[in-house]
């Protein structure tokens, strides 16, 4: 066990729903983070959070958490529209930022945001938590070790059903819809797995007429020949899935991103035996790991040891790229 005093102490902007229930309590079991201190805009709400999760401190402001000499990195959890803001102000307190995804609302606030915070001397990484998990590691060796053969293509779901009117992920202006809460994992996957950056971009985008968000948005990125299809949406049953197709096999990914923290996950191997009706299938079960623990201690530990982060803050606005240009393409203008 790291010692307390070798930790990164933590601020959190807002008691989100992800925060209080996630990743705050993450953090708290970890080997490398130490909650400090919670603001909120309700200094009521701000001190009944810290009391419900024993944090010491609460502010009733974020600027009153950025001036907390005490905090050294920051988490936020707030909307999307307000991730630019306060990741810049959490830059010029000298704080480093981890922030939830996606980054910013375009590639060019993204982008903005990373210089921010190269010229204050602080470390940002955007929250893509599914990365740091040991069953993608897997999944990386796999590809990369040729389990397959070469990876040609990848297909990506991933959905829910939420048709409230007041939920952030349903107010356009807040960054809502399907693509910007659900899509950019599939987006960040494919470039992740293909080690680039598409090519060509196509999509189809269906937008909700009572909230002016994406309902359901499909898309196709065409890494040189390679290609990447996937699924969003924010009004069908719940699922995710990956299927990662090579030359000589492929790959399924059982639950690729909200992992389960207490339970062993699952990648199914299909190569050789006599496909389609027969393959030779392998599972591989990998123990249970928390993914929200496992990105704080990674992003403290480039904190602690002056480290560069594992997902560099450029991943985000190339990410953030390709929204746009799914976007732009639906006739529906980036922010």
């Amino acid at each position: 066990m790291t010692e307390q005093s070798e930790r990164v102490r933590w601020g959190v902007l807002s008691p989100a729903a992800i925060g209080v229930q996630k990743v705050i309590p993450a953090m708290q079991r970890s080997q490398r983070c130490e909650v400090v201190a919670i603001a909120s805009r309700d200094l009521g709400r701000a001190a009944e959070s810290a009391g419900q999760l024993g944090i010491a401190r609460h502010h009733g402001s974020y600027e009153d958490l950025l001036a907390d000499p005490d905090v050294e990195a920051v988490y936020i959890p707030l909307p999307n529209h307000l991730h630019a803001e306060w990741t810049l102000r959490a830059a010029a307190a000298g704080k480093h930022v981890l922030c939830e995804k996606p980054l910013a609302m375009s590639a060019a606030q993204a982008a903005e945001m990373v210089e921010g915070c190269r010229a204050a001397g602080v470390l940002l990484m955007e929250a893509f938590m599914y990365r740091l998990h040991p069953m993608w590691l897997r999944v990386q060796e796999l590809v990369t070790s040729g389990a397959i053969g070469e990876l040609e293509a990848i297909q990506v779901f991933f959905a829910y059903h939420n048709v409230d009117p007041a939920n952030i992920r349903n107010i356009a202006e807040y960054g809502g819809g399907a693509l910007m809460d659900v899509g950019c994992y599939a987006i960040n996957v494919a470039r992740w797995m293909f080690d680039g950056e598409p090519t060509d971009v196509a999509a189809a985008v269906r937008l909700d007429p009572r909230f002016g968000t994406d309902a359901v948005t499909s898309a196709v990125l065409d890494f040189g020949g390679r290609h990447a299809t996937f699924t969003c949406s924010t009004q069908t049953e719940p699922d995710q899935r990956v299927h990662l197709i090579g030359t000589t096999g492929r790959l399924l990914v059982e639950i690729p991103f909200n992992i389960p923290p207490h339970l062993p996950t699952r990648i199914v191997l299909a190569a050789g035996g006599d496909p389609p009706v027969a393959p030779g299938i392998d599972v591989i079960e990998v123990p249970a790991a928390d993914p929200y623990g496992a990105q704080c201690d990674a992003f403290s530990a480039a904190v602690r040891d002056g480290s560069d982060v594992p997902i560099p803050p450029q991943d985000a606005v190339a990410n953030m790229a390709v929204i746009d240009r799914i976007l732009a393409g639906s006739g529906e203008d980036a922010a």
